[in-house]
């Protein structure tokens, strides 16, 4: 009696053991993508620029004239690796929230697509994981499709960073590279853009679920150049993993975000999650809430290659119904009540 209970504290033992070292695996693996986020683009420059004044300076070179020969890729496509998109430590990422993606209708492999993805978040976790990585399984639940999650240019300009952000499959959002992969990279295509952008960032803050697309018209007209189905994505939790100090319309502190969101193209948020070693504190790893990502119906869009404003307007307003549409129909799965509308600004 006594061997047996040693040998069950010894399992018991073994699986806390093996529960805790998974834990610090995923805080480490959504760390090391916060700290991407946040610093590698400036941390990797001023890397370059240091060895350049070292001994080691050829290696810097030769990178640099690798970079001037390699500009235009992220605009054609990029570079993806499905073993990168496949590491483990994505799946680590995944399980940390978790976050889930939910598949609503079947994608044809002979359109092409344009996801809109509601809403931003302060980094949009969400998007990143379901699109860039094969954590939730992507290519499974939408065989043939190669998504392409689309992100700020100025990133590609930022040496080792934009290597790494290609390799998920990530590319600028700018008509060249839209342009490029809706008309000359064949069928099966979809880019995700995250319509709101940093001017939805600024607004976004647990128990609210509010986008910015009333004015948000551009996707559409790109749709339409192309003949690429609109896809309405939204993505349940996506705003309750971090908090935000939101400053009101008029004071100096929305003047500021303001000004870097014209001329940067980002908006500097003041957030905070929990601590790295405890959730009681604040720090930069977002809280462990459920993100929920539910891939809605495709909206088929004419080929018109100089749309006019009253058919862009158009298909918007179909776009708009369509997201409120799906909202309305997943909301209650997820935790919000039935009487939870979705503000669109």
């Amino acid at each position: 009696g006594t061997g047996s209970n040693i040998l069950s504290a010894l399992q018991d033992l073994f699986w806390l053991s093996k529960s805790k070292v998974e834990k610090q695996l995923q805080i480490i693996s959504v760390l090391q993508w916060v700290l991407t986020f946040l610093i590698m683009g400036v941390a990797c420059t001023l890397i370059l620029m240091y060895i350049l004044c070292t001994d080691c300076w050829a290696i810097a070179a030769l990178y640099l004239a690798w970079l001037v020969f390699d500009w235009n890729t992220p605009k054609k496509g990029g570079r993806r690796s499905q073993w990168v998109r496949n590491w483990a430590i994505w799946r680590y990422f995944r399980d940390y929230f978790p976050i889930r993606l939910v598949k609503t209708h079947n994608l044809l492999t002979t359109r092409n697509y344009i996801f809109g993805y509601h809403p931003h978040g302060i980094m949009g976790l969400g998007a990143f994981c379901n699109f860039s990585t094969e954590a939730t399984g992507v290519s499974q639940k939408f065989p043939g499709i190669r998504p392409y999650l689309a992100t700020l240019a100025g990133n590609f300009r930022m040496p080792i960073l934009r290597d790494y952000l290609m390799s998920g499959g990530i590319c600028p959002v700018n008509r060249d590279s839209i342009d490029y992969i809706l008309s000359k990279n064949g069928s099966g295509n979809a880019i995700i853009i995250v319509v709101g952008g940093a001017a939805e960032s600024l607004n976004c803050t647990p128990g609210k679920n509010s986008v910015t697309l009333k004015n948000r018209k551009g996707f559409v007209k790109l749709a339409l150049r192309h003949g690429a189905d609109l896809v309405p994505v939204y993505s349940f939790g996506e705003n309750e993993v971090y908090k935000q100090v939101i400053f009101e319309e008029g004071s100096w502190g929305r003047w500021v975000q303001k000004k870097f969101q014209k001329h940067i193209g980002f908006a500097p948020c003041i957030f905070h999650g929990r601590g790295l070693f405890s959730s009681n504190t604040w720090g930069l790893l977002p809280y462990s809430k459920p993100i929920t990502t539910v891939v809605g119906e495709p909206i088929t869009i004419p080929k018109i290659d100089n749309p006019s404003q009253q058919e862009v307007d158009f298909y918007h307003s179909m776009y708009v119904d369509s997201l409120i549409k799906l909202f309305d129909k997943y909301k209650s799965k997820f935790g919000l009540p039935e009487t939870e509308v979705l503000e669109v600004n």
